[in-house]
């Protein structure tokens, strides 16, 4: 457990504000999301989903997006997100793939799922064989596609991630 600083709780204020910013702009749900490096803002953002049209859109997302392009980087290294509330599986793996050092969060996903942002069907669909998945999945062109990454494997310039 780590201690929080007054400065913690600014930037999760922040966040807080952008969700409701959003919210109150009807761009999406009432999500904000922050991230920090050297102790300052470099991205933020807020949930755009509906007003985007865009189903990944999260508050998370929009602003690990904004964060890579000014950094000019993939990776948020040395960066701490803060979130109005418990990452969404989608964003939870984003966050895992930036690699931020730290992750604050507000409200709960149990929280979230009080207000019909409900997550619990992704996590049990998670849990099942491919088959047994309510959206059908259906492996095709394998050997096609499995070329594409034995082409990769021996790609000399490639960028590790």
């Amino acid at each position: 457990m780590s201690t929080i600083t007054a400065d913690d709780k600014k930037f999760m204020k922040r966040a807080i504000a952008l969700a409701e910013k959003g919210m109150n702009a009807n761009a999406g749900g009432p999500f904000g999301a922050v991230i920090v490096k050297d102790g300052k803002i470099i991205a933020e953002g807020h949930n755009c989903v509906t007003s985007t049209h865009d189903p990944t859109a999260h508050a998370e997302v929009v602003a690990i997006r904004k964060a890579c392009e000014k950094l000019g980087s993939f990776q948020l290294t040395d960066c701490i997100i803060y979130t109005s509330c418990e990452p969404c599986p989608m964003c939870l793996g984003a966050i895992y793939w930036a690699r931020p050092k730290k992750v604050f969060y507000a409200c709960t996903r149990e929280d979230a799922a009080e207000i019909n942002f409900d997550d619990q069907f992704i996590y049990d669909e998670l849990d099942k064989k491919i088959k047994d998945r309510v959206i059908n999945f259906t492996n095709i062109l394998r050997e096609e596609a499995v070329t594409v990454f034995n082409k990769w494997s021996t790609k000399n310039d490639k960028t590790l991630y």
